[in-house]
């Protein structure tokens, strides 16, 4: 299997980026293909809301989700990774899935497995509820099938969450894919 992760966290060193690693770990032990993308080292404007893709592509902008939409279509998976921004995804993932829109019938057509591998300061109960939600409405509109989310509660440092239980959970759910 192919599978893309698209780490939204503009700290290439951070929590998000430990758990993405733990997880294409994981994956690549399992005998899977694994490409990690730093998306906040692209470039990557925002979608505008024209519709002048049709919903099928090409976009009118002309930049890095060129190449990123032809990632995206050739993977059987898509794992969304990102660190909680006010009880949502980072701004930077945000922009490429409304970007999904100059590929929305493809991507949905695929049927394609995901995963959502988050992580916050908070350690509240309902900490991740919000973004939950989204990710449950994106898998269901994009016809998605989720395999599994690592959800890091209490991971506001690279350090906090290398001593927490949350990277071994990534790497597991990597592993774990058949």
């Amino acid at each position: 299997m192919r599978i893309l992760v698209l780490q939204g966290s503009p700290n290439v060193d951070g929590s998000t980026a430990a758990l993405s690693a733990e997880f294409a770990r994981g994956a690549r032990d399992a005998g899977h293909a694994v490409e990690v993308v730093h998306i906040a080292q692209l470039d990557i404007a925002p979608c505008t809301g024209c519709v002048a893709c049709g919903y099928e592509g090409p976009c009118v902008q002309h930049d890095d989700m060129d190449g990123l939409r032809q990632k995206i279509l050739a993977a059987d998976m898509l794992v969304l990774a990102t660190p909680l921004y006010y009880y949502g995804m980072s701004a930077q993932l945000k922009t490429v899935i409304d970007r999904f829109c100059s590929a929305n019938f493809s991507i949905t057509g695929k049927r394609m497995r995901s995963a959502l591998l988050a992580v916050a300061w908070n350690a509240d109960g309902w900490t991740f509820d919000a973004l939950e939600a989204h990710y449950d409405t994106l898998v269901r509109y994009l016809a998605l099938r989720d395999c599994g989310r690592v959800l890091g509660y209490g991971c506001g440092t690279p350090g906090s969450t290398a001593r927490s239980r949350y990277p071994k959970a990534a790497y597991d759910l990597g592993r774990s894919l058949a």
